[in-house]
């Protein structure tokens, strides 16, 4: 019997994190296009990550191998991860094992990885694997360009040996313990996609090693309350308007010898992105605090200085993007700007890109063009709604490279490329080689395949054409009248919900099977489609992510079978900040929320989410004010306006801190309002554990059944 057929769909999402079990990732594509490497586990339920190799020059055709395996390598033993390591993975939102991140080359022949905070190197053309006997716990291993040294970090210190385990020796130390050499600070690993902090040169001779100094930064703790012996954990968490970290960067050699790299720190804090390649000088992207600001500034690698060569301010925010800044190989600067009302690609001082085109990422920078991902612009002719797609562009045009509807993203090197494709068929996520000339290669999933199929329906809701899907359930014929309406929103910035994506919908569906029409919309703040749709949230973020919530439910109505007499609203995070506000401002619309993760007092979120947002909430008292649900004035609603709410947080959680849930609680016993509080013991903001996200989904239908008069 399969499991498909064991199973619950709570129990088989649980098991299968989601569906990401077994299905292929990280890939890199080695310069000549012959090797594509990635990561893997072996089955659908299986959480240990292999380390694969696929040689696409194999004289009878492409042949995958494993790299390194984790399970011979460790002996079957566990892994044991140090709290720096289990604190990275939490930012990266990584909750499987073994293999779970690796770096190469730049001919792409040799992996580095760790395992149990140990240092392993892998060939890519022979199968030999190798422990280099480092002091540890070791994060973050990088290879060298020429692949003759690794350096990586330990304890807060960078150190570097050679490839061969040679030599092993510390490049710079903390002074103190509130210092760390080569690491991301929080929110550059939280909020700005920067997970690293050191970078090699493409000479092999040099790095980049940013300098993390958290003295003035506020800690706070994190206690487990099911476990009184233990002494709680000590964070450093920069909340809205208090201090962040101090990041310098230094040049480094490969003595020790380093010398400072400086910028106008004090007017540009963040030091956002680095870039150092062959084509031209170390390149930063660094940012004001309030975000308005950006100057791309390049390195004098010989004393230090650094040089403006472009830089851009917006009334608003200046959003970061990935793949972004790098040089062209010609030595022209690549960036993405919001320019004529729409998101576009710039190289050097030419937009290659227009308005039918919404920009979302580069994915590679090559001679003959450059690489992205984008969605339907302003202007676009056919705009296809939920959907990001591969295009190649150059001085002589836009080409897409994706084919059918869905979500894709490519990775290239040489004339090959891996392009991976959610769409709406039901075998999910696929993943196929392209190679100039020659036939496709499929790269196989060992996802399990889910046990129930979701069929949703794209739309555009309202005036604002709020971007929505809509579920029925299984079966569902018109005869069977109005439903009950569930709406399953995140709404907020990085995320859409309403895409042409089987696997999206997901949980959607398996609520709509349970007697609901569910609802997903997209309103103004989340990403793709314009600048203007993105950043009109700011300072008033509670209200307009609300209103476009209404707007769509109200809209889709008229098309679909929605009772509005019974909409019960669900959401994580910052979806459970928009369930907790709907059914305190929008009583008359809403009748029960499951309000999981909240943000509920946005100055307790972190400096470069939130005021990016609202700005300095001791410049803005009255912003932070009228978009917290804690000084909500919907708590002080009359009694028959009253709709069940159930908070749901993990204790453990370190990035929206469960002090946000006590204090929504201790908002609404104060005002007399009743709730129901799950507290989740040693669950942290993913809420990886099995038991725990099965059961998870079980108890939210049973809170809206209850709360809704459907059980």
């Amino acid at each position: 019997m399969t499991l498909k057929d064991q199973l619950s769909f709570p129990r088989q999402h649980a098991k299968t994190q989601r569906f990401t079990l077994g299905a292929p990732r990280a890939f890199t594509v080695s310069p000549d296009g012959a090797r594509v490497v990635f990561l893997r586990s072996s089955s659908g339920t299986d959480r240990v990550n292999r380390l694969w190799v696929v040689d696409l020059t194999a004289e009878d055709g492409p042949k995958e191998r494993i790299a390194a395996d984790p399970l011979s390598l460790l002996g079957g033993a566990p892994e044991q991860l140090s709290a720096q390591e289990r604190a990275r993975r939490e930012r990266a939102r990584e909750s499987s094992g073994g293999v779970v991140g690796y770096a190469v080359d730049g001919a792409v022949e040799t992996a580095v990885f760790t395992l149990s905070g140990r240092l392993f190197t892998a060939s890519l053309t022979d199968p030999v694997v190798r422990e280099l006997d480092a002091p540890g716990p070791v994060i973050d291993p990088r290879l060298s360009p020429d692949g003759r040294h690794v350096a990586y970090v330990t304890r807060g210190a960078l150190r570097v040996a050679g490839a061969d385990g040679t030599g092993d020796r510390e490049l710079a130390a903390p002074e103190k313990d509130e210092v760390a050499y080569g690491v991301a600070e929080f929110v550059a690993a939280e909020e700005m996609g920067r997970t690293r902090g050191f970078w090699w040169s493409p000479e092999s001779d040099r790095l980049l090693v940013a300098r993390v100094d958290t003295a003035k930064v506020r800690r706070w703790w994190i206690s487990d309350p099911a476990h009184p012996d233990k002494p709680p954990a000590s964070v450093s968490y920069p909340a809205a308007g208090t201090p962040n970290a101090d990041v310098t960067l230094f040049l480094t050699d490969l003595a020790g010898a380093r010398t400072e790299v400086g910028w106008d720190r004090a007017r540009f804090p963040y030091l956002a992105r680095v870039h150092w390649s062959a084509a031209g000088a170390p390149l930063l992207l660094v940012q004001s605090r309030d975000q308005r600001r950006t100057q791309y500034l390049t390195v004098n690698t010989v004393t230090g200085e650094t040089r403006v060569v472009h830089q851009d301010e917006d009334p608003r925010w200046l959003d970061l993007h990935h793949g972004v800044p790098v040089w062209a190989p010609d030595g022209r600067l690549v960036r993405i700007a919001d320019e004529g009302g729409a998101r576009v690609l710039v190289v050097g001082d030419r937009a290659l890109t227009g308005p039918r085109l919404h920009l979302r990422e580069v994915l590679g920078v090559e001679v003959r063009d450059i690489l992205v991902s984008a969605s339907a612009g302003p202007e676009a002719e056919d705009p296809e709604t939920g959907e990001v797609h591969v295009y190649r562009v150059n001085e002589l045009g836009v080409q897409r490279v994706s084919e059918g509807p869905g979500l894709h993203t490519a990775v290239r090197g040489g004339d090959t490329t891996v392009l991976r494709s959610a769409g709406p068929d039901p075998s999910g996520p696929a993943v196929t080689v392209l190679r100039e000339g020659r036939p496709p290669v499929a790269i196989v999933s060992y996802a399990e395949e889910p046990v129930l199929t979701a069929r949703f329906r794209l739309t555009e809701a309202g005036e604002r054409r709020v971007p929505s899907a809509v579920l029925l359930p299984s079966g569902y014929q018109e005869s069977d009248g109005r439903l009950p309406v569930l709406v399953d929103p995140y709404a907020f910035p990085h995320m859409q919900r309403a895409v042409n994506s089987h696997h999206a919908h997901l949980t959607s569906q398996w609520f709509a099977d349970q007697g609901f029409a569910v609802v997903v919309a997209d309103g103004r703040g989340t990403p793709g489609r314009d600048p203007e749709w993105e950043k009109s949230i700011k300072d008033e973020m509670a209200a307009v992510i609300l209103e476009d919530q209404v707007d769509a439910l109200t809209a889709l109505a008229a098309d679909f079978p929605l009772d509005l007499g019974r909409v019960g609203i669900r959401g994580w995070s910052g979806g459970g900040f928009l369930a907790a506000l709907a059914v305190l401002r929008r009583p008359d619309v809403f009748h029960a929320a499951v309000v999981g993760a909240p943000v509920t007092d946005l100055r307790l979120y972190d400096t470069h989410y939130q005021e990016r947002y609202l700005g300095d909430p001791a410049e803005n008292p009255e912003v932070y004010a009228r978009n917290s649900l804690i000084t909500d004035t919907g708590l002080s609603q009359p009694a028959e306006t009253v709709r069940p709410m159930m908070i749901i947080h993990g204790l453990a959680d370190d990035n929206v801190v469960v002090a946000h849930s006590l204090r929504l609680s201790t908002a609404l016993l104060e005002a007399g309002r009743p709730h129901e509080v799950l507290p989740l013991t040693g669950a942290t903001h993913m809420t990886p554990q099995e038991q725990i996200a099965e059961n998870l989904l079980l108890l939210q239908l049973d809170f809206l059944k209850r709360s809704l008069g459907l059980s």
